[in-house]
């Protein structure tokens, strides 16, 4: 009884020599009574969203009084849960860390909640439905076109298309890509598809491969994309014979109409400089996101695109030239993906042509040796320059000593 008797006591005491306590003991509806210190809902949804978010520094707008109460009742030493919170939200709070490196001591980058949203919103969601689109596509083509055959039947002869070296650079990009396109798409649809099919832990199992692969195998797939450009881009420069050929269609929607072309016709240029380009951006982004803090990219983009006053063009504010580490991964790793998932697309409508839509074209890269029939159908030009040569390399060559 005595005990509780002095805690009363002590209660009553505190109570009048502190007027911050006594007032918060006071009715809620007092008008003097201070705002709520107190992080909002309303507040962190807004960061979440990615809007601006002024901070109420609320530390510098404490009392000496209030001070003094929380490092008598606190438990934070003098800071309370908002003010902590609040100091990790906004970088501010006094953190220090045995790890190294640019942002070590960011603990909270609630910003990546709009990474977060696009991610698993209009990413998977488009990227998707674009992937599937191109497919259902190419099979009403295929029941309307059906295959396209060599009008003129086949020759019996070949000629050479493509040299074992340009095979392996193209081969080597190919398997590199495909790998590289399954792995992407289990990192980002695995817990949407596999984890409620298989379990969260073939799932993991299977995310942990998936990056390992990724990782490494993009070292190949770069490699390749220099050897291809290095030995057909000579090929893939346009000339005036791709203006008929885009006229015709490429004969792909009519038989028995063949546009002359040379060794690379309009379509394939077009093929050529997607893989080039969109391939070299995915590159670049893959790297930043391999190594964030050596080569960041998206900061001196986006100041270059203010300066030519892009944003502005298209009904936008500024974009910001000011991005932590963890902000230009998670720009590189939605362009990285949004790239690759044109890329994607493009690749299966390469694919489909070279294998099941189209008779004898496989074989220029399985074997390196064509039909002389399908060669002058598809690639006139080129055939005769290369019949050309061969006549007129017995008379050019000098009779060896």
């Amino acid at each position: 009884m005595l005990t509780r008797l002095m805690a009363v006591v002590t209660l009553i005491a505190l109570l009048g020599t502190n007027p911050a306590l006594a007032q918060s003991e006071g009715a809620v509806d007092a008008p003097d009574a201070p705002a709520s210190d107190a992080t909002t809902l309303e507040d962190i949804l807004a960061r979440q969203r990615g809007e601006d978010v002024e901070r109420t520094n609320r530390a510098a707008e404490g009392s000496s009084a209030e001070e003094q109460a929380r490092g008598m009742l606190g438990t934070l030493g003098g800071a309370s849960d908002s003010l902590l919170w609040e100091g990790l939200r906004f970088g501010t709070a006094d953190i220090t860390t045995q790890a190294g490196g640019p942002a070590a001591t960011v603990l909270v980058q609630d910003g990546g909640m709009l990474w977060v949203g696009w991610r698993e919103g209009p990413l998977r969601t488009y990227g998707g439905y674009l992937l599937l689109g191109t497919i259902g596509l190419l099979a009403l083509f295929y029941l309307i076109r059906g295959r396209i055959r060599i009008d003129g039947g086949k020759a019996g002869t070949t000629i050479e298309r493509f040299k074992p070296v340009e095979r392996f650079a193209h081969w080597l990009l190919a398997g590199s890509f495909i790998l590289l396109g399954i792995t992407g798409l289990i990192t980002l649809f695995g817990r949407v598809f596999i984890q409620p099919l298989l379990g969260k832990e073939v799932n993991a199992w299977l995310a942990l491969g998936s990056k390992w692969i990724h990782n490494n195998v993009s070292w190949a797939f770069m490699l390749a994309l220099v050897m291809v450009f290095v030995f057909w881009v000579i090929h893939n420069i346009p000339n005036r014979t791709d203006i008929g050929w885009m006229l015709k269609g490429g004969g792909l929607f009519s038989k028995n109409s063949h546009p002359p072309a040379k060794k690379f016709n309009a379509g394939q240029k077009m093929i050529f400089w997607s893989v080039i380009l969109l391939g070299g951006s995915i590159s670049l982004t893959g790297l930043s996101l391999l190594f964030p803090f050596e080569m960041p990219m998206f900061a001196a983009t986006f100041e270059k695109l203010n300066a030519f006053g892009i944003p502005g063009l298209i009904g936008m504010e500024p974009f910001p030239t000011v991005l932590a580490p963890h902000e230009e991964m998670q720009y590189a790793q939605l362009w990285h993906a949004i790239v690759s998932f044109v890329l994607m697309a493009i690749i299966i409508a390469h694919i489909y042509i070279g294998s099941l839509g189209m008779e004898g074209a496989y074989d220029a890269m399985g074997s390196g040796q064509v039909d002389l029939q399908w060669a002058k159908e598809h690639h006139s030009l080129w055939v005769e320059e290369k019949q050309a040569k061969a006549q007129s390399a017995p008379a050019d060559a000098t009779p060896a000593e």
